[in-house]
């Protein structure tokens, strides 16, 4: 049997010292710029470099963690942190920004490429469009079913890894837009604060109060792929990944030591369903009942799994993780002495014991090793929180106070002390990064055929062939139509659709969730599609590309190509787009970095829309009986469900820069998107919206999305 590869988290020294002492083959860390978890302790230099010369000296592996995007102000410090990373050697590098793989290969290239989940490569074509352009392994987005992993293996020699135990995001793997909509912390940054996990009241529109209730709707349960491992095994997975760099280091030990004993057990018998695995799946799952995390799902990898069945959503299960201790109270003490005043009827925690607080606005989670737990000594129970409520104190990390809640997570007599990787003295390990300059990066010029096919002016975005009935009220320069099921069933059909637009006038725009099964489908209608003058198109997946070699066809890089920077714009420019559209989470400052004058007319803006916050695989139609809700800060958000289309989750409240059109084009930019595949459009609206873009002028009741302030920095690079 081949070898398996057992991947491991290491937010911490501690949690590398776990990860290795339980017997992972390779761990994955960040250092304390671009990853995608900037909140987790991370490693200084000196102890990535003692930590990485110990590993190899073991036998082990590291991979580094450098999978956000990045903007071009960025670049330099990036094009530093490589240079540095590629002197020492690690295993590989897990990157999401596409314009990554130009900037490794044309300057490091002995640097291994891993395309991080974040990336949502989902299909063979994807993976092997990567593996042109040097892309060695691909972490697989998690929403797929072992079915589609078996026809990705059989049509890609690409090494495969999935992630096999941790949490989950309800939006597929790297689409997902909700936390930097809320504030600019955005979880292509790093920056994530978990919009998922939140409690949402939903909104039934004049209801009466007890109809409008709440829960944790979006809240997933956690992966756990123990039971499915030999079936993955059989299937061709090379690397088996557990998440977790913001855990602590006891539940990283606890999990790894669970897939260690399932894969050696496979190692060892040739057929990988014998009596020795069935013994280690049952042990390792004795092991994970005490990892202290939600409830877990196999999600689509569940060979039961159907569309109508949503078993890893638990409304009336809290977004936190670990066993509810309950809310801090009060507050005494200051600085390490700090104690917060718990009422619970779990059970009592002691010295010793692992604690996570989760701040009540949810802007920051920090887990805790509690160095007190002291009884209140100011009487007994509390019988409103219940008759064997326990009253104690407990110590409270920096930062956190009064209404914040607390969860247990791992308990001292799990804890067991682990030899240390990462040497003793590391004053030796001085190497840092410099200050180099990126290279320039010259994109070449845009051909002028392409540039006569996109006149200057409004382009307008839809998802619904209605909507098409009340374009033709004040016609855009083209449409830009979502390809789903309900438009390819209209575009397909053998007569003529009857539609107020012609084919010329129409792009039509590709999902960015692009999983396996959608690969067939797509095969045989891209042609045809073509064949009937259909030759504008919008990518948003990488594999997407490959249906149109030797066509005929203009392809737009579209907003979930993350074209932050010029690297990224040369990328897609190799893969035959000269026109992108930018990312919906972009801002002003950042795009006019990104695109030289002489580009900005070939540069597509959104002006209006209402973005796809969340973009969710399943049609959440039949779990969920409502489609309007709201935050604690009374935002309202709509769930809109497609049979066929998955689930979205948008804003209430739209964003636009309809009222900027003057200053865009004083910039150089020609090109403007009016997406209104939002609430179901009406034309007067659609009317008011088109004056007020011809006219620049402001729309009441509309945000800004980051346009102005951009990305949250804080503590991002």
């Amino acid at each position: 049997m081949k070898t398996l590869e057992l991947l491991a988290p290491a937010g911490s020294p501690e949690a590398l010292d776990a990860a290795v002492g339980e017997g992972a083959d390779a761990v994955y860390l960040g250092l304390k710029n671009f990853n995608a978890r900037l909140r987790s302790a991370n490693f200084a230099y000196s102890q990535f470099e003692g930590a990485l010369r110990s590993l190899h000296r073991m036998g082990r592996k590291l991979y580094v963690t450098v999978n956000t995007v990045f903007e071009q102000r960025e670049a330099d410090r990036l094009y530093q942190l490589l240079k540095y990373v590629a002197a020492l050697g690690p295993d590989g590098l897990i990157v999401q920004d596409f314009g990554i793989i130009p900037m490794v290969r044309d300057n490091f290239p002995a640097l291994k490429l891993h395309a991080s989940t974040q990336m949502n490569i989902a299909s063979a074509r994807g993976a092997n469009v990567l593996s042109k352009y040097g892309v060695s392994r691909v972490v697989l987005a998690r929403e797929l079913s072992l079915e589609e992993l078996r026809d990705i293996r059989v049509n890609t020699n690409m090494e495969l890894e999935i992630f096999v135990h941790g949490a989950l995001c309800i939006s597929a793997s790297g689409l997902c837009l909700f936390s930097s909509f809320l504030g600019g912390k955005s979880a292509n940054r790093g920056m994530c604060t978990q919009a998922c996990r939140r409690y949402y009241r939903r909104d039934d529109r004049g209801a009466s109060p007890d109809r409008e209730a709440g829960g944790y709707y979006f809240s997933p349960s956690d992966l756990q792929l123990l039971e499915q491992v030999p079936d993955l095994v059989r299937v061709g997975v090379n690397a088996f990944k557990i998440e977790g760099r913001m855990k602590s280091a006891e539940y990283v030990g606890t999990v790894v030591s669970a897939y260690r004993l399932v894969l050696d057990a496979l190692q060892e018998e040739s057929t990988g369903d014998g009596e020795a695995v069935r013994e280690a799946v049952a042990k390792g799952l004795s092991i994970l009942r005490n990892d202290f995390a939600r409830t877990k799902t196999a999600f689509y990898y569940d060979p039961g799994y159907s569309e109508g069945t949503i078993d890893w959503l638990k409304p009336d299960q809290s977004g936190g993780t670990g066993i509810p201790l309950g809310i801090i109270h009060k507050v005494k003490g200051s600085d390490d002495a700090r104690r917060g005043l718990i009422v619970s009827s779990a059970m009592m925690p002691v010295p010793g014991d692992s604690a996570r607080f989760h701040r009540a606005d949810d802007s920051d989670r920090k887990s805790h090793k509690l160095i007190a737990v002291e009884p209140d000594g100011s009487g007994g129970h509390n019988h409103k929180n219940g008759a064997d409520a326990s009253r104690f104190w407990i110590s409270i990390p920096e930062g956190f106070d009064v209404g914040d809640a607390v969860y247990l997570i791992q308990t001292r007599t799990m804890s067991k002390r682990y030899a240390p990787v990462i040497p003793h003295a590391v004053e030796s390990f001085r190497r840092t990064p410099g200050r180099d300059q990126a290279p320039l990066v010259h994109l070449p010029p845009v051909h002028k055929t392409v540039f006569n096919g996109f006149p200057e002016g409004l382009y307008v975005g839809t998802s619904r062939i209605e909507d098409l009935y009340i374009l033709q009220s004040v016609r855009p320069v083209k449409v830009m139509l979502a390809y789903n099921c309900t438009i390819a069933a209209l575009l397909l059909r053998e007569r003529k659709p009857l539609i107020p637009f012609t084919p010329e006038e129409i792009i039509l725009v590709l999902d960015p969730y692009f999983p396996q099964d959608q690969n067939t489908a797509l095969t045989e209608e891209i042609p045809v599609l073509i064949s009937r003058g259909y030759r504008r198109f919008v990518i948003n997946n990488p594999g997407q590309v490959s249906y149109f070699r030797h066509t005929n066809a203009v392809l737009i890089a579209g907003p979930y190509l993350y074209v932050f920077n010029r690297w990224a714009a040369s990328f897609v420019s190799a893969l035959g787009m000269d026109l992108f559209i930018s990312p919906l989470e972009n801002n002003r400052q950042n795009l006019e970095r990104t695109v030289d004058p002489g580009r900005r007319a070939f540069t597509f803006i959104t002006v209006f829309a209402y973005p796809a916050l969340f973009r969710i695989r399943a049609d959440l139609g039949g779990a969920y009986d409502f489609q309007h809700f709201r935050d604690s800060r009374e935002e309202g958000f709509t769930l809109v469900t497609k049979p066929g289309s998955g689930s979205q989750v948008i804003p209430e409240k739209p964003c636009s820069l309809v009222d900027k059109i003057p200053f865009l084009r004083e910039a150089g930019f020609r090109r403007f998107i009016l997406d209104v595949s939002g609430p179901p459009l009406k034309k007067v609206d659609y009317k008011d919206l088109m004056r007020a873009a011809q006219n620049a002028l402001p729309l009441p009741g509309t945000g800004r999305f980051n346009w102005k302030d951009g990305f949250y920095q804080g503590t991002s690079p």
